[in-house]
């Protein structure tokens, strides 16, 4: 391995390493601009507005890497410098992470433009970060009314005050529909859950003091330490109906549902921070089971989620001697996907060829997965990692993958000893990364009738949740859907999905005669964006113990009318409310309910209340 130099003796290396601090720096400071303007958004319900904000926000790092590569080149023709230089500029480089506030992400900055400049030959430990440098525990905001986390003692000023001085110190603009209200439900709730709080030695609540900001909701994350014992929390803030004011919707509490609310299969979050590593190192402390890579990806530092992810991996090879496979399942006719079995994630390659019925190309397929990378995912589409160049050691692969790569797609495979080391590399140019999840289809196969059931229902759920956040998944096959540990159902095939708002929903015509009534083909005119939902069932429900339990509670998929009234409420401008906890779990729900309860004690011929039975399809949890 080349030793760095003992000297730094080349002008121009501190230069451009200044270059690229300064090109981080610019970076940050605009992604933090946008993160801090979304408080003002979500005051006045400014939700199109928003969601503008996060997809512009996931182009802003590309942008800031193109803009810093180009400088480089342009003052220093960065690209035919020696690696003696580069070695020298990553020493000067570090030497001005000292003190910086999010050394971790500049480090991957660095990685960004210097492997967009170089041929990829350059890319050796000793050059690129490929482990951390620079030490990111203890690093604290230097503005002391920005803490990274405020604490509040419930002995000293009470528990319901603590409550209510927490609230008010994120100094929201707009007042609370009855706060004293919703303390009194949060206060109840936890009671409930965790016991009477009473107080031992170190008995404090601990919130960041950023708000985390995603779709209409607002949210407070934290958590309450009594002694040994510590409580999760997060209050989401909503809009209250009828513009009366904001609201606490619920208390969500533990580890479950903290893992729910940061899902991998929900949008990121807008949350203003200046230490994003303590943020992320609070964040484990609620959720221990969550890895680093996926937090720094919920809070829209997804290239710092993709290099965290990418360590990750290789220490998981180094530790690991299973090999790649063909990954368990029906093969798909436009992705090849394969794993490593001890390995959490599937790795999926787009082929070369498709089939005839596939009328598709690269460029649209990855068009797909921009396309979900930028939208709300609403809990049911995961999230993607997406790598260009990478490389597999050859003896890690089984013969079989090797050959179904070689048949499929030879444009992005390359075998070969690249460093000249008699190592041989499989390199993959391009290549997408997704939690591993169990295929629905396989799930139902072995299912026990009431996990059948569950699972029906949660299909259908999340194709509601789908559409009404203006996503159809073009191919609704149980085998392009998985279910999650927490038993969620998620979509991740997404080489068929349109808008909702472009698709023509239509009924199947009435044939004319008897000859098209019994013709085996189709007799009347499809147009390329046409949709019969009627035509569904055929393709879904031939098991009938499925049919019973999706016709029993979505049988509207297969009406055209329920499209259509999606279609029509979102381009009339509606944006539509997106839960991730049950809608029976909201305080206001409850007070319905608790009303109700007690108006049947005093008329019990009242009629039902399809309000408190079942919420809109729109809100249903994702």
């Amino acid at each position: 391995m080349p030793m760095f130099p003992h000297r730094l003796t080349d002008s121009r290396a501190f230069a451009i390493a200044r270059a690229l601090i300064e090109g981080f720096d610019r970076h940050y400071r605009l992604f933090s601009q946008t993160n801090l303007e979304a408080k003002a958004r979500f005051e006045r319900a400014d939700w199109h507005g928003q969601q503008l904000a996060q997809r512009e926000r996931i182009a802003f790092y590309d942008k800031r890497v193109d803009e810093a590569a180009e400088r480089l080149q342009r003052e220093f023709a960065a690209g035919s410098l020696p690696m003696e230089i580069w070695q020298q500029v990553k020493l000067h480089y570090i030497g001005l992470l000292i003190d910086h506030k999010q050394p971790e992400l500049a480090e991957t900055f660095f990685n960004s433009v210097t492997t967009k400049i170089l041929h990829r030959n350059y890319f050796q430990n000793d050059f690129i970060f490929v482990r951390p440098a620079v030490a990111t525990e203890y690093i604290e905001s230097d503005d002391p009314t920005r803490p990274t986390y405020r604490a509040y003692y419930p002995h000293e000023a009470g528990w319901r005050e603590c409550w209510l001085a927490l609230i008010r110190d994120f100094d929201l603009q707009l007042p609370f529909e009855d706060l004293q209200r919703d303390i009194d439900d949060v206060t109840a709730e936890l009671a409930r859950v965790a016991g009477e709080f009473r107080p031992r030695a170190n008995f404090q609540i601990q919130v960041l003091s950023g708000l985390f900001f995603r779709n209409k909701g607002a949210y407070v994350v934290g958590k309450i330490i009594n002694g040994f014992q510590e409580t999760p929390f997060a209050l989401p803030i909503l809009h209250g109906g009828g513009g009366r004011g904001l609201v606490i919707d619920t208390v969500l509490h533990g580890e479950d549902d903290l893992l729910m609310l940061f899902s991998y299969a929900r949008a990121y979050f807008m949350v203003h921070m200046e230490v994003p590593s303590a943020y992320v190192a609070f964040l484990r402390t609620l959720m221990p089971r969550k890895p680093r890579a996926e937090l720094y990806s919920a809070l829209g530092l997804q290239k710092q989620g993709k290099n965290s992810f990418y360590r990750d991996f290789l220490y998981h090879l180094q530790h690991s001697t299973d090999k790649f496979r063909i990954a368990p399942g029906i093969k798909g006719m436009v992705m090849l996907v394969f794993d490593l079995p001890s390995f959490p994630y599937v790795f999926k390659v787009i082929k070369d060829y498709y089939p005839p019925q596939k009328d598709t190309s690269r460029e649209q397929i990855q068009g797909k997965y921009y396309l979900v990378k930028t939208h709300d995912r609403v809990g049911r589409m995961a999230d993607t990692l997406e790598y260009s160049v990478v490389a597999f050691p050859r003896e890690r692969f089984e013969d079989e993958l090797i050959e179904e790569l070689r048949t499929f797609c030879p444009s992005v495979l390359e075998i070969s000893d690249r460093d000249g080391d008699g190592r041989t590399e499989v390199i993959i140019k391009h290549v997408y990364i997704e939690r591993r999840m169990i295929p629905l289809n396989i799930y139902l196969h072995e299912a026990a009738p009431e996990q059948m059931g569950r699972a029906v229902v949660e299909y259908g759920n999340a194709i509601k949740d789908l559409v009404a956040a203006n996503i159809f998944p073009g191919d609704m096959l149980w085998k392009n859907f998985g279910i999650t540990r927490h038993g969620k159902v998620v979509f991740y095939d997404y080489d068929e999905i349109e808008y909702v708002t472009d698709c023509n929903f239509r009924r199947v015509p009435e044939p004319r005669n008897e000859e098209e009534e019994m013709s085996g083909e189709i007799w009347y005119a499809v147009g390329p964006k046409d949709v019969f939902p009627e035509t569904f069932g055929p393709f879904l429900l031939g098991d009938p113990s499925v049919r019973e339990v999706f016709m029993a509670h979505h049988a509207d998929l297969l009406d055209p009318a329920f499209w259509q009234g999606h279609k029509a409420r979102i381009l009339a401008g509606h944006v539509h409310d997106v839960f991730p906890y049950e809608p029976s779990r909201r305080f206001a729900v409850r007070r319905r309910a608790a009303a109700r309860g007690a108006a049947l004690q005093l008329d019990p011929a009242l009629p039902d209340d399809e309000s408190v039975r079942a919420e809109p399809a729109e809100q249903k949890a994702a």
